[in-house]
């Protein structure tokens, strides 16, 4: 039977001598460092367990599948155990893939691969992916492993889970000072928690020392810009932006999503003075999960007035882009775009008498 786990669980179970290694595993995600310290993971348990030979291949769609069955099967002459390593980079694996994924998990189930591992690698799935036949046999089948990105919230946490590993600690504030220089590049952040136990003993580590030690090595994307509008947080909403910038980021590019953004809550919130049904616009906009949570928040906190001007000002901006200067515009539209998001994170509604 399938089961799932975690990053850190599957890490703590692989490293526990009495709990079973199991024949068949399952990594999925997109995050490289948790992903590599997965696989790692389960190959050194493999060898542990005497798996002491291993194939690896790397499939798609147009591949001929038919070389991982010789592999699982074909019984070492000096009767060793092996590993089978398959990473699918598309996470696409076509007809016959699907069909032999599928006939893999069944020889799995029935106990029919005795002597053989399986490590599975695929990219983060869609929702349409994980209802494919393949993949719930797969989830069926396999210890599944969904590797999670570690977002901002929870990266002061997870930057201090990995300083305590090599006897190093920080105070909270230094914490959020590390996460803010390291956000978006977990494998850069790993780095810079290495670079600390190289350069100072085990123990507390002064602001000074990690200011002297660590890079500013954040990446954003525009849609960490989208979600920190949307929460009004806006004092991060300008550092993504002025990341964004300082990475040359293409100033089109985030203005269709900070603009795009911009319209659809304008449409949201003229439909709710009229009276529509909010709900089904949330689903005809495909506005759902954590955005659509965002997206109420700041329906809620910013006055319906505020939003025509709003698309006016990212109209404005898009003319600045192309040379055209509007009336009552700055000259930079990098300048203004910094205008625009501090009108939708600063926004609040009236406080009510």
């Amino acid at each position: 039977m399938g089961r799932k786990a975690d990053h850190d669980t599957l890490l703590r179970e692989l490293s526990t001598p009495s709990a079973a290694f199991q024949p068949l595993y399952v990594l999925c995600g997109d995050e490289p460092l948790l992903l590599v310290e997965a696989a790692d993971a389960v190959r050194a348990r493999a060898r542990q367990d005497g798996f002491t030979e291993r194939s690896s291949f790397t499939f798609d769609a147009r591949s001929d599948w038919s070389p991982l069955f010789a592999a699982a099967q074909n019984i070492s002459l000096f009767g060793d155990r092996k590993l089978v390593d398959l990473n699918i980079p598309s996470g696409k694996p076509g007809k016959p893939g699907a069909d032999a994924l599928q006939r893999l998990c069944q020889l799995v189930a029935n106990g029919q691969m005795d002597g053989t591992a399986v490590l599975i690698q695929l990219p983060r799935l869609d929702k349409a992916t994980r209802s494919a036949k393949w993949c719930q046999a797969l989830e069926q089948a396999a210890c599944w492993v969904d590797i999670q990105p570690v977002g901002r919230l929870a990266l002061p946490g997870w930057i201090a889970q990995r300083l305590k590993r090599q006897d190093q600690s920080l105070e909270r504030e230094s914490l959020e000072w590390m996460a803010d220089k390291v956000e978006g590049n977990l494998l850069a952040a790993f780095q810079e928690i290495q670079k600390l136990a190289l350069i100072y003993p085990p123990g507390a580590l002064s602001q000074q020392e990690l200011e002297n030690a660590v890079l500013n090595v954040a990446r954003y994307s525009v849609f960490d810009l989208r979600d920190a509008m949307l929460a009004g947080q806006s004092r991060r909403a300008l550092t993504v932006l002025d990341g964004l910038q300082a990475e040359g980021e293409a100033l089109p590019l985030v203005l269709w999503a900070v603009g795009d953004e911009v319209r659809t809550l304008a449409r949201l919130a003229r439909a709710r003075q009229q009276g529509q049904d909010i709900a089904s616009l949330f689903r005809q906009h495909r506005i759902f999960g954590p955005r659509e949570k965002l997206v109420r928040q700041a329906l809620e906190r910013i006055p319906d007035a505020a939003w025509p001007a709003a698309v006016l000002h990212a109209h404005d901006i898009d003319r600045l882009i192309k040379g055209l200067r509007p009336a009552g515009r700055q000259n930079d539209p990098w300048e203004e775009m910094r205008r625009l998001t501090l009108r939708i994170a600063v926004a609040t509604r009236p406080a009510r008498a």
